[in-house]
């Protein structure tokens, strides 16, 4: 993201820190993201803080990726600093929904006094009511008393010591969301920065068929290439143990066979259900099952799972061009079109690094 850390512009700003209604808007773009987060079956975004808020070219806060990456089915793995660090982790080392709503509470916190402030130090300001004194000096006489209230006692309910006593997910998003204001302003003009203006895509690599057909959103031309590809790029991808080959292994097999035949005779929600069933029962991923069910999604007008399937394919097989290229038309279906261009000219230069030997 171009324009830096939520961190950055509220700790270490040298011509403007953040207005107050941009500091609103934040808060509900990261309310919002965290319920996305919980409704698509991650509830636990290890160590929220200001680090992981960024700015893209549009000035509009987005919730980094990176707290997804350390989840575990065990609620484990928590890693930043003990001063903010929720009390039950402390007690017990696990992460639940209710230690992400204490760190929201912390950013919370952050956004109001613009300083990274430890809940503990806080406390006594919360418990006295002294939402002056928590206040960031720079916004003197240019807040709302009645809104920064609301925030201060979101935050101090965020900072319960009782995990039970702290609100939900959802309770976030309806407390801060009536709080918006300038929502006729662009993000851009309340940081400061020029607005973005969005160049034509210029793939800089010779594009293959599968670029040329991803670069014009060809979805039937791409659909033939997975065909003709079949699995050839899976080889290698995955190392099956003689113990895998058990019910289960036929199970998939069988999964992914229908899925094959639903993709072929171009019923796309079938092969879905297929290829979900195959992914849900195997302990196997495939790169081509999930480059396939992403089309499917783009087929069937679901961008964002498509993006999700055409990202597991490159963690499964991180050189794979067509991981990319499926991303690129994720992302251009989302109107992303810059980072739809980066990705597509980074699938080019795959190809063109496997075309002179590396693969």
């Amino acid at each position: 993201m171009p324009n830096d850390t939520l961190a950055k512009h509220l700790f270490h700003w040298e011509n403007q820190t953040i207005e107050w209604a941009l500091r609103l808007r934040v808060a509900l773009n990261i309310a919002e993201a965290l319920d996305y987060c919980n409704s698509e079956g991650h509830p636990l975004y290890h160590d929220l803080n200001a680090y992981r808020v960024l700015f893209d070219e549009n000035g509009d806060p987005r919730l980094s990726c990176f707290g997804l990456m350390k989840n575990s089915k065990d609620g484990k793995s928590y890693s930043t600093n003990l001063a903010y660090t929720p009390p039950e982790y402390l007690r017990n080392g696990r992460v639940t929904p209710e230690t992400v709503t204490f760190s929201f509470g912390t950013v919370l916190l952050d956004l109001l006094s613009g300083k990274h402030i430890p809940p503990s130090h806080a406390i006594d300001m919360i418990r006295g009511k002294n939402i002056l004194l928590l206040m960031d000096s720079h916004l003197e006489g240019k807040f709302s008393t009645e809104e920064a209230t609301v925030v201060f006692d979101l935050a101090s309910r965020c900072l319960q010591y009782e995990p039970r006593e702290r609100p939900n997910i959802k309770d976030l998003v309806v407390t801060v969301a009536p709080l918006q204001n300038k929502s006729d302003v662009p993000s851009y003009v309340m940081l400061g920065i020029p607005k973005h203006e969005e160049a034509p895509p210029t793939p800089q690599h010779p594009l293959s068929a599968m670029g040329d057909a991803c670069s014009r959103m060809d979805l039937t031309a791409i659909h033939q290439i997975l065909l003709m590809t079949h699995y050839k790029d899976d080889e290698g991808s995955n190392e099956l143990s003689f113990q895998e080959w058990t019910q289960q292994m036929k199970d998939m097999l069988e999964a992914r066979k229908h899925g094959d035949l639903a993709f072929r005779d171009k019923d796309f929600r079938s092969a879905i259900d297929c290829y979900s069933q195959f992914k849900d029962v195997g302990t196997t991923v495939s790169p081509t099952v999930c480059a396939r069910r992403s089309l499917c999604y783009l087929l069937c007008e679901q961008p964002d799972a498509a993006l999700r399937d055409a990202m597991q394919a490159q963690c499964v097989y991180p050189d794979w061009s067509t991981a990319f290229y499926m991303q690129g038309v994720a992302l251009a279906k989302l109107d992303m079109h810059k980072d739809a261009a980066d990705m597509l000219n980074e699938a080019a230069g795959l190809e063109e690094k496997r075309r002179r030997g590396g693969r």
